[in-house]
């Protein structure tokens, strides 16, 4: 474990930081969400995605706004992240990341690895991804019973060995999200992919948002969280590249210990979103509600959106609660992840106080 009083520091630093941040924002990832349209409807999906229609931007509109972006803010610094739903479902997404790839951008997919084969994984290489990451939500029954696919887990693990001896990509990650019911194998997940050729396994916790709070039999016990860092942390001390997700404020228990730096909510702040319909959002895992909306790249420049608005982000949320504010590690935490607020009550839904610390 790192020293208590050099975590401080860090932490103070990191404050700091992000109090420059705010005025002066740095847009590092932008989320492209292609399509709310997906093959599998996983229980904890924030976007409630699946079989729906959904309001879907043109190639040639994705091209406009690139170009625009690429004239305004430059594309050095600045990775396009590809969302869905299930993007390969886009009949256009190699007219629509060959245009990215040409125009310069370095950009990475999150996918369910289902309509990925020998071929895809060429051609995913041909239009320049560098990164993706694929959902592993468990062993076999396990992941299929959680994204309601049967034969999913198959068709992603098949698809990962495509990417693997088809691509050369810079990384090629698998991502699980725990629950409840699949805690317990974690020790056994990581004896499967520790024999696979990935380069990091990312876990995360099933959070209380979207499809989700359908199923709170699902969410991770007190208990449950305790297993799960130490689990990581166990696999980080033995070099293994094990890592949790960027939400949420650890503790200086556990900040720094289960992934590679420290806690940092950075939408609004190095994060952008385009969602489906061209909205211009920040992190596309908070709350869709009106007020979030900043603009829409049809009809907005979107370099004077990200300098002139998403005020509502640039502020600490522990401001809004009573109970927070009194919090003695509210400089850290800042209120926590936007994600995870429930901003009809203006509290957190999940806190790791009393829980981690």
């Amino acid at each position: 474990m790192l020293d208590v009083n050099m975590k401080r520091t860090h932490l103070e630093q990191m404050r700091d930081y992000r109090t420059t941040l705010m005025k002066k924002p740095q847009l590092r990832n932008l989320f492209l969400e292609l399509t709310l349209r997906c093959n599998e409807r996983c229980l904890h999906c924030g976007s409630k995605c699946g079989e729906v229609s959904s309001d879907e931007l043109t190639a040639e509109q994705y091209r406009t706004f690139l170009t625009q972006l690429k004239e305004d803010m430059s594309t050095k610094g600045k990775m396009l992240d590809i969302t869905g739903g299930e993007p390969l479902l886009r009949k256009d997404f190699f007219d629509i990341l060959g245009a990215a790839n040409e125009l310069g951008f370095q950009w990475g997919m999150t996918s369910n690895g289902t309509l990925i084969d020998d071929h895809i994984a060429r051609e995913l290489k041909k239009v320049g991804m560098k990164t993706i990451s694929i959902s592993i939500d468990g062993l076999e029954e396990t992941h299929d019973a959680f994204r309601r696919t049967p034969g999913g887990y198959k068709k992603a693990m098949e698809g990962i060995e495509s990417l693997i001896r088809n691509g050369g990509f810079e990384h090629v990650q698998v991502t699980t999200v725990v629950t409840h019911k699949s805690i317990g194998e974690l020790d056994e997940l990581f004896s499967i992919f520790n024999e696979m050729d990935i380069d990091s396994w990312r876990v995360v916790n099933m959070e209380p948002m979207g499809r989700a709070k359908t199923f709170p039999e699902l969410l991770l016990t007190d208990d449950d969280y305790r297993t799960l860092f130490e689990f990581i942390r166990s696999k980080r001390i033995a070099g293994e590249p094990v890592a949790y997700g960027c939400s949420h404020y650890l503790g200086m228990e556990y900040e720094r210990e289960v992934r590679d730096w420290y806690y940092l909510c950075t939408a609004g702040l190095y994060t952008a979103s385009i969602s489906t319909n061209g909205d211009i959002v920040a992190c596309l895992d908070i709350e869709r509600r009106p007020e979030f909306v900043q603009g829409n790249i049809i009809r907005d420049r979107f370099s004077e959106v990200w300098e002139n608005k998403f005020q509502i982000f640039r502020r600490d949320l522990s401001d809004d609660n009573a109970v927070c504010q009194k919090c003695d590690q509210k400089e850290f935490c800042h209120g926590d992840s936007f994600h995870s607020w429930d901003f009809d009550k203006n509290e957190p839904q999940l806190c790791f106080k009393d829980i981690l610390f």
